[in-house]
């Protein structure tokens, strides 16, 4: 293990026992303490490459999920995260809650800030496939380094505020809206895309690359029709600049709707990111087309997606997933990029959990991808699942 590995390894391990040493400090005096974690092993097959490594991160992966939260008082609770992926140890969440009022909360330090329905269940043991929709992707994807992996890899944690609110209409209505100030997705001066390796790296520390915060925020509403059925509707935005000299903005939307019966449940979201590319002095040299009918060169490009699940249990121990999701690129690309002005990805997926106990399941599932510029591809995920 590097040095850096090291140091990041303890910092987490230190900041999620530092809460739980004052937890427990103070649980004799009212507090509550709670802990929670997840751990997948997944192993993924690409039956249509004799070696997958070089267009995904095939073969064994871990992802390990540790919460400590601590209510203090009945207006202010924390909480620290650490989780362990293919990029090591992070610090997925360290903040603190105040909540003046029955309806309203505030939460400071680094946290996901709310966009979409899938970021507040993207822990292996809160989904059924060992992998996340390719909007949300982090890394998982075949082919993600061509396409710089998704709209807004799941979970984006960054540092800020937020503020919520809660409303009850009658007996069959909630409403929430949040609004948050972040540090912003990150990349480099002359960049062409977001730098997600920027956005999390220890390296660069965990701080704004630009000193302007992003503005985001989210508003839903559920309906209650009774025996167990309910309907979400929600939608997100974000908006900001992403390089250090601010001329490079980036528009995020989302929409997104949950229907459930009983334990059925069926998702839906839509993400759009509109991204400012430099151009350079030169931008004949570094991008492949060139000016559109006004003699310009069109700085901007469009990644957009969606994904649709279905997952519905039968019995105790199956439980079935069916989902469709995509991607597509809509703009100039790098004279490197193997993409073109218009590329898009469609993926099928089918799988099955058997969960032994509460706490155990196995996943899995099979994949069929259907590439507008390369061979169609095939995965299998094989995935254990433990949760604590």
């Amino acid at each position: 293990m590097t040095p850096s590995r090291r140091r990041a390894l303890t910092a987490a391990l230190a900041a999620t026992l530092a809460v739980a040493a004052v937890a427990v400090a103070r649980d004799g005096r009212g507090a509550d303490l709670g802990f929670a974690g997840s751990v997948q092993l997944d192993y993924l097959l690409l039956p249509t490459e004799e070696t997958g490594r070089d267009i995904t991160f095939d073969g064994f992966t871990t992802e390990l999920s540790m919460t400590v939260t601590l209510d203090v008082s009945d207006g202010i609770s924390g909480r620290v995260k650490t989780c362990y992926g293919c990029h090591g140890f992070e610090i997925g969440s360290a903040f603190i809650d105040f909540r003046p009022t029955d309806w309203l909360s505030i939460r400071a330090g680094r946290f996901v800030p709310a966009f979409g329905d899938f970021p507040e269940r993207h822990d292996p043991a809160n989904h059924l496939t060992s992998d996340k929709p390719l909007p949300y992707d982090m890394g998982r994807m075949v082919r993600l380094r061509d396409w710089n992996m998704s709209i807004l890899p799941a979970p984006y944690v960054d540092s800020g505020l937020q503020a919520s609110a809660h409303a009850t209409l009658g007996d069959t209505v909630d409403l929430d809206a949040h609004a948050y100030v972040v540090g912003g997705l990150r990349a480099g001066s002359g960049a062409v895309d977001v730098d997600f390796i920027q956005s999390r790296s220890r390296d660069l520390y965990y701080v704004d690359n630009n000193s302007r915060p992003t503005v985001g925020g989210r508003l839903s509403g559920r309906v209650y029709l009774g025996s167990g059925a309910s309907v979400t509707l929600g939608a997100s935005g974000m908006y900001g600049t992403y390089d250090p000299d601010n001329e490079l903005d980036l528009l995020v939307l989302g929409a997104d709707l949950v229907v459930r019966v009983d334990r059925w449940a069926f998702r839906a979201e839509y993400l759009l990111r509109r991204t400012k590319m430099a151009l350079g002095d030169d931008p004949a040299a570094t991008f492949r087309y060139g000016p559109g009918k006004d003699g310009e060169y069109d700085p901007y490009m469009l990644k957009d997606g969606f994904y649709a699940e279905l997952t519905a249990p039968i019995g105790d121990v199956v439980e079935l997933v069916g989902r469709v999701d995509g991607l597509r690129r809509l703009g100039n690309v790098p004279v490197t990029s193997p993409l073109r002005s218009e590329s898009a990805v469609l993926r099928y997926t089918a799988g099955m959990n058997l969960q032994f106990e509460r706490s155990w399941r196995v996943k899995l599932s099979g994949e069929l991808y259907d590439f507008s510029d390369f061979e169609d591809e095939v995965g299998v995920h094989l995935g254990v699942v433990g949760a604590f």
